[in-house]
């Protein structure tokens, strides 16, 4: 029998599996994120959890590496890779979503990748031998996440809840869907991620009131103001930016690293070994007031450089900023004060940032609540809402989602007309009535957009169609009435009918940029064909990740300690390391793993005598190495 992982702290219940009651369905929430990436459930007791890996680490790096002959590493195997091969692994590909190659060009600095237009306009990003879309990056992250949850759930997933930015467009969330269908994954709902924050705190268990989320994630920024009343847990408007995260402030410290370093064109890898750098910079000033470093590429001896807390804010100062005049808007479609709100919930990695918390504190004239891990909250409340969803838990809460953008129609002068505006809650179904043009018309293009600007050349396109059999009137006779029809998912049908004679035409909006049926199907198809030899080349990238990570420990081990061996010994621990390395050399991945264990119980000696030598030194009040 299958030992089911166990991932569970001590004192708390063990997530649902196979000796829970058969009604009980196994569903997650998932925060498909810029940086990283978690899965949640609820255990038994109903509480939040998200799922570890076997070293009880929760977040998976959303980055994907595309090796030699297909192999694919995923999350920190992947991660590892990012910097020697930047040209076959791919970061951040959330930003990517539901973008065309100009648009993605325009937001971003320095790309690391080749960039092309795909069919329908959708970007294809050259990694290594392969090409491929946001959508099918995106996949591979989910399918991981996917994997942890069944083996630790004990079954097969029956459904998923995946967050979305709340600011992404429609083109965005089916670029989402269409990455969750191709992972195998069935969606019960695209829920934004500031509403899943709120569920995460619990605000819809008692409280009332008003409360803003402020969600400034790794690509993304969101702010929400939602209102809490005797069960209806309604979203009274919502505004952000998809362009701006902790991606952009970890860009400042970039272009300031290759200034320093006198570089005005980067090579992909100087490139990601400064975005690596940058992070844990910006990580380190959260809590410290100045960090030494070395540049990347610097040899000894060389000057570290410094950079202080004052000068980081005052560089990332403009990009923090840009967040307040959306607050101020959101809370002006709300028609509230600042001092209305009980309560102001933070959400997201940048908000660590001191200079984030110090804007946001100044503008609500209130401290955050950071009461919960601002990287783990949404991925817990999209947990709480698939356990609803599924009926698993009974819930009397009714959800109401917004529209982040106005959905509207072309008319006649690329004018737009909106027919669902902006912050209209969700499940909605809008309709209005338009004519013809021209003496004898027959048929009427219908041309979908989305935006807040005045003209349909200003707007998202979103889809084209005709309604064709309009008998021939007079200019201003025919009767058409255009419905548009917007789902939970913030997903969009729209039909035209002309009212006389019935004929009508709808469309499900496809969003440029998006997979079509077909792709996904041939998607679907290539992973059930190849899923063993998938799965072959999965677990043997894996081993090969673990062989080459216990030789470098191996090889660190000797040259700080090899005092400890003699010369007999140190040939023993050379000759297993050889063999060792020899075993990657093949396709076995039971053999490498076998002598991974090999080396050791033949090493053990080594480890026993080092771990002896870093106890004396600790008694006796000298430094201890942090890799002994």
């Amino acid at each position: 029998m299958d030992i089911l992982l166990d991932i569970t702290e001590p004192g708390q219940s063990p997530l649902p599996h196979e000796n829970t009651p058969q009604s009980r369905k196994r569903v997650v929430g998932i925060d498909l994120g810029t940086t990283f990436s978690l899965v949640a459930a609820i255990t038994i007791d109903g509480t939040p959890l998200c799922i570890p890996d076997e070293a009880g680490i929760q977040a998976i790096p959303s980055v994907v590496h595309y090796g030699p002959k297909g192999s694919v590493l995923v999350g920190w195997p992947a991660r590892e890779r990012l910097v020697q091969h930047p040209e076959s692994t791919i970061a951040s590909v959330k930003r990517y979503m539901g973008r065309g190659v100009e648009e993605i060009r325009n937001r971003s600095g320095a790309l690391p990748h080749a960039l092309e237009a795909g069919e329908g306009g959708m970007v294809r990003i050259l990694a290594g031998e392969v090409k491929v879309s946001p959508v099918e990056v995106s996949a591979e992250i989910l399918k991981l996440l996917k994997q942890r949850a069944e083996e630790a759930l004990g079954g097969k997933l029956q459904g998923a809840v995946i967050t979305v930015p709340a600011y992404f467009d429609d083109a965005q969330r089916q670029a989402t869907k269409d990455a969750a269908r191709v992972a195998g994954l069935e969606v019960l709902r695209l829920l934004n991620e500031p509403t899943a924050a709120a569920l995460a705190y619990g605000l819809d268990k008692g409280h009332e009131g008003l409360y803003a989320i402020y969600d400034l994630g790794g690509g993304t920024f969101d702010i929400s103001l939602l209102k809490l009343e005797k069960g209806l847990f309604q979203v009274m408007a919502t505004g952000g930016d998809s362009a701006l995260g902790g991606d952009d402030l970890d860009q400042w410290i970039v272009e300031r690293l290759l200034t320093r370093m006198g570089i005005a064109d980067p090579d992909p890898t100087l490139i990601q070994s400064c975005r690596k750098l940058a992070r844990e910079l910006k990580e380190r000033l959260s809590s410290e007031e100045t960090v030494s470093f070395d540049l990347p590429g610097a040899t000894p001896p060389n000057q570290p450089e410094t950079l202080t807390r004052e000068a980081f804010e005052q560089g990332i100062r403009d990009l923090a900023w840009r967040t307040i005049p959306i607050c101020r808007r959101v809370l002006k479609d709300a028609g509230v004060a600042p001092e209305a709100l009980q309560g102001v919930v933070l959400v997201g990695g940048s908000t660590r940032v001191p200079l984030v918390r110090r804007m946001v504190a100044e503008f609500f004239a209130r401290e955050p609540l950071v009461d919960l891990d601002p990287d783990q909250v949404v991925a817990l409340g999209a947990a709480h809402q698939a356990e609803a969803l599924s009926g698993n838990t009974p819930s009397e809460m009714l959800l109401l989602d917004v529209t982040p953008l106005s959905l509207g129609i072309e008319t006649m002068g690329d004018l737009v007309e909106k027919l669902v505006p902006r912050n209209t809650p969700i499940p909605t179904a809008r309709a209005q009535e338009f004519t013809t043009f021209k003496d004898g018309q027959t048929a009427m293009a219908v041309h979908v957009v989305q935006g807040e600007r005045e003209l349909a050349s200003q707007c998202r396109s979103l889809a084209r169609f005709e309604l064709r059999g309009i008998p021939p009137m007079t200019a201003g006779a025919a009767r058409i009435r255009v419905t548009y029809q917007v789902d939970a998912d913030g997903l969009l049908t729209v039909s035209a009918r002309e009212e006389t004679t019935g004929v009508e035409q709808s469309i499900a909006v496809k969003p440029s940029y998006g997979l079509t049926d077909d792709e996904i199907a041939d998607m679907l198809r290539d992973a059930m064909r190849h899923g063993e030899s998938d799965m072959r080349a999965r677990l043997l990238n894996e081993a090969r990740v673990e062989a080459n990570r216990v030789l470098a420990a191996a090889e660190a081990a000797l040259r700080e300690d090899g005092d400890l061996l003699n010369e007999a010994e140190t040939q023993q621990v050379k000759g297993v390391m050889v063999t060792l390395w020899e075993t990657t050399q093949g396709d076995s991945a039971e053999r490498i793993n076998e002598q991974v264990s090999r080396m050791d119980l033949q090493t053990r000696f080594f480890a026993q005598r080092r771990m002896d030598r870093s106890l004396q030194k600790a008694m006796t009040g000298r430094k201890v190495d942090d890799f002994a």
